[in-house]
């Protein structure tokens, strides 16, 4: 019975020994300077975080990315994009098609006038390319900046109004097409006619970024058939360029370019590059849709 009582004693003194009044083996002058200590290394430890983060905010900008390299500008993207980047359907069977003539429908919803005719975000910019047009500095007081309107009636027949079914039923699909957002990106013309293909001079024009598509295999140039383009131009007007991010321009509309193929071969693999040409638009192996993309249409007959 000594023996507990001493053991007891012992694991009681630890707790608290009333003789040199100390708690868990310290005084009271021994814990409050060991939790000094630690306040203030944590407290400099936090402090030193606080302020690497503060200098860091101050180097970016609100309004404007301070790296841009994920991915190298600009991209070219279509709509409909299937997996695959291959779009296959039957003339004539809309269960074919459908996914493509929804995602379109949806898209263009955007772009439709209800959602453009607030005069205090909107406003027209001509339905004829013209240079860019300037809305002050990103880093300025001027607040939230219009956008250019895009009226879907440019796009024509691929405008969705006229044939809900954007070209499918009949055989003839269409694409829409755009130039991905970089905020306070410009981009520049072709310097002239000679420094893009012959076969896209005809798209050239003052103040425009031309499109052209093409068959990947020049042996399959005569399979593919008639290509129309609807929009401003044949290509992206420079006007609504820059674009001055979400927080300066939240309702921004690109502008889109619809692509007509008016008869490609039936039942034949066609596969399709479409690209962007300018001074400043570089293409990259490495990365397909950088100022191109490249598709396969295949249109089957019915009784296929």
């Amino acid at each position: 019975m000594s023996a507990n009582k001493d053991g007891d004693g012992g694991w009681k003194s630890f707790i608290w020994n009333s003789d040199k009044k100390e708690f868990l083996g310290r005084t009271g002058g021994s814990w409050f300077k060991i939790f000094s200590f630690y306040v203030i290394f944590y407290g400099c430890l936090a402090g030193i975080f606080i302020g690497t983060i503060q200098a860091m905010l101050l180097t970016l900008s609100n309004y404007k990315p301070t790296y841009q390299d994920r991915v190298a500008p600009p991209g070219l993207s279509h709509t409909p994009r299937p997996d695959k980047a291959e779009i296959s359907f039957t003339i004539g069977k809309d269960e074919t098609y459908e996914a493509y003539v929804s995602h379109m429908g949806e898209f263009l919803k955007a772009y439709n006038d209800e959602k453009q005719e607030d005069s205090s975000k909107f406003e027209d910019c001509g339905d004829i390319p013209k240079t860019y047009t300037e809305r002050g500095e990103l880093e300025s007081t001027d607040g939230v900046r219009k956008a250019c309107r895009f009226n879907r009636d440019l796009l024509k027949e691929c405008s969705g109004k006229a044939d809900d079914q954007f070209g499918f039923r009949e055989g003839k699909p269409c694409l829409i097409v755009k130039l991905n957002r970089i905020v306070n990106f410009r981009p520049r013309p072709p310097a002239s006619n000679d420094s893009i293909p012959e076969a896209a001079r005809p798209n050239f024009q003052n103040h425009l970024i031309p499109i052209h598509c093409s068959t990947k295999r020049e042996e399959e140039a005569d399979k593919l058939g008639p290509v129309e383009y609807f929009g401003i131009g044949a290509g992206f007007p420079l006007q609504y360029y820059p674009y001055y991010g979400k927080l300066l321009q939240p309702q921004y509309l690109q502008p889109l370019v619809a692509i007509k193929f008016h008869n490609i071969t039936r039942d034949f693999d066609m596969r399709i590059e479409c690209k962007v040409y300018g001074q400043n638009i570089d293409y990259s192996e490495k990365d397909r849709s950088q100022g191109r993309f490249d598709i396969k249409i295949t249109i089957k007959n019915p009784s296929s």
